[in-house]
């Protein structure tokens, strides 16, 4: 690869496993133009199968398999890795991978990106002093700032005190072509104990962790049932991902009495499938960016119940779903019985969110504005003749 011209784009994320921001990642790679860029994948712990989702064969993975902390200590290392890349763009996203923005830097890389995607798990308001002051000590290592929210370039600006003029809002795009309603009404998904055309399925999909709170969605679905008794006959719930919430989850199923109207499926690799299998979708988060299995119901057209939290106030408003105050059971429970009790009106939302995600949020409209910021930058630094000499 010595000899060619097309400059190599690095990007750098904690882990490179399956996720909304690595999705964003492989969705980039797979799209932007092969001619105009190369590309490779730094993980900073590891690199998982995800992978394979990447259809390029000229991408390379370096997996650094950092421990937990600040590894000041690994910078040597993570420069050696930027050298024999000799990346022209360093982009590193969200607070666990800021960190190679300095060896980048010292390494004399031209061009550093660092995108924000959303709120760490340990901080999800992004309140944090101590992760404040992290983002401030690294800022002057970065020279372009990526937000996928409003409320996130706010941060950036009033709260890190990075230049506005530094900060580039471009939102997350979703494929709108594998994400997609079914054609003939709710699709069977592969395995679901929940085949009868006339239950109403209730979806989420997410890891299950603290700051997506599943938890809350579990007690919403056994409080609509307490509201709604007939409803127990059609109600169904379906929760697609895996992680440390999952025992809790059942807890409340069970002691809710409601279990057997429960489907935890766990991972799954068919997630377009899955949406396509549901009648609603509930995103019951305490924190987001800007959420990609928001972006991937609302093209499916699906009735969307979210949190009032992050940019999911950027995507939905009244046309379009419905919004609940975060940690609010009952307000969660009647949002849901109100669409399942209006299925047009949900459906006619669903539709609508369709068109919205369509004029708003294509993943050729997100890929052609990275291009436009890579390009941007690599203009810039063509002027400066630092693209000439990458490394001191």
């Amino acid at each position: 690869m010595q000899n060619d011209v097309r400059p190599l784009i690095a990007h750098v994320v904690h882990r490179f496993d399956t996720g909304g921001l690595e999705n964003g990642v492989v969705n980039l790679i797979n799209q932007l133009p092969r001619e105009r860029y190369r590309h490779a994948v730094i993980a900073l712990t590891e690199v998982t199968g995800f992978s394979r989702r990447i259809e390029r064969d000229d991408v390379e993975f370096v997996a650094l398999h950092k421990p937990p902390g600040q590894g000041f200590w690994m910078f040597p290392r993570m420069r050696a890795v930027l050298r024999r890349l000799r990346p022209a763009i360093v982009h590193t996203r969200n607070l666990a991978a800021l960190e190679m923005s300095a060896p980048a830097a010292w390494s004399g890389v031209p061009i550093r990106v660092h995108g924000e995607h959303g709120w760490d798990e340990r901080d999800p308001g992004g309140g944090s002093r101590t992760f404040r002051l992290v983002r401030r000590a690294y800022r002057p290592f970065v020279h372009r700032y990526v937000a996928l929210s409003r409320q996130i370039r706010d941060y950036l600006v009033d709260r890190v005190g990075v230049d506005a003029t530094e900060v580039a809002l471009l939102y997350n795009g979703v494929d709108l072509q594998r994400f997609r309603p079914p054609q003939h009404g709710r699709e069977k998904i592969a395995d679901s104990p929940f085949a009868d055309a006339d239950t109403w399925l209730i979806g989420t999909v997410g890891r299950l962790s603290p700051v997506k709170d599943q938890l809350l969605l579990a007690r919403a679905f056994v409080r609509a049932l307490e509201l709604a008794p007939e409803a127990r006959r059609q109600l169904r719930l379906v929760m697609v991902g895996e992680g440390p919430l999952r025992g809790s989850v059942e807890t409340i199923l069970r002691d809710g009495g409601v279990s057997g109207l429960c489907w935890l499926a766990g991972d799954r690799s068919d997630v377009p499938a899955v949406m396509r299998g549901l009648d609603a979708f509930v995103l019951p988060s305490i924190a987001e960016g800007i959420s990609n299995t928001i972006l991937e119901a609302m093209a499916t057209a699906l009735p969307i119940v979210a949190t009032r939290v992050g940019g999911n106030v950027e995507l939905l408003n009244d046309a379009t779903g419905t919004l609940v105050d975060s940690g609010d059971v009952e307000d969660m429970a009647r949002a849901v019985l109100d669409d399942w009790r209006d299925r047009d009106a949900s459906r006619a939302r669903g539709q609508r969110a369709r068109a919205e995600v369509q004029r708003r949020f294509s993943l050729e409209r997100m890929v052609a504005g990275y291009a436009d910021l890579y390009d941007g930058l690599l203009a810039q630094a063509a002027a400066r003749g630092s693209l000439a000499h990458r490394f001191i």
